[in-house]
């Protein structure tokens, strides 16, 4: 496995791993709250490459046997007012996405990937990364866990029935 900085002839096996996520979400969303959107593959796609022009951001590919297996997409926070009277507001590169196509999760594409957009961020001086972790995803979070990262912030939210 290799991983590559992003490049446009990947995008459909991009959208594919985009779409893969969003199955899995569905699939563990406890609420079933998640969908996909007949428009999801395209506009999702669209949205994450609008962020990665929009706040310098980067994305790496792990390509094994010519086949985009994971990705990983990071960009730098920006930062709004709420931010400059609460805190140090230190530069912060933030995890869009960390895909791997499940059948070959645990074998250390994820890893990879995490690395090589920690060195991204360390290059251009973040101090703090932070990642979103939709909470049913267990796997997501004891990856994470593993990885050093540590919860900051949690928001909590409440069935009505």
């Amino acid at each position: 496995m290799k991983i590559i900085e992003y490049n446009e002839k990947y995008d459909e096996q991009i959208k594919d791993l985009l779409v893969e996520l969003q199955n899995y979400l569905i699939e563990i969303d406890d609420w079933n709250t998640q969908i996909l959107h007949k428009d999801y593959r395209d506009e999702y796609f669209k949205i994450d490459m609008n962020m990665v022009k929009d706040y310098n951001g980067k994305i790496y590919l792990a390509e094994q046997n010519k086949e985009i297996v994971g990705m990983i997409i990071g960009i730098v926070q920006e930062r709004d007012k709420i931010d400059y009277i609460t805190n140090d507001c230190a530069k912060t590169g933030v995890v869009l996405e960390l895909i791997v196509k499940k059948d070959i999760r645990g074998k250390g594409a994820g890893k990879i990937l995490l690395n090589e957009i920690e060195k991204y961020f360390k290059s251009i001086n973040c101090k703090r990364i932070s990642i979103d972790v939709f909470g049913p995803n267990k796997d997501a979070y004891n990856f994470y866990y593993k990885n050093g990262y540590i919860e900051r912030e949690v928001f909590m939210g409440k069935k009505m029935n």
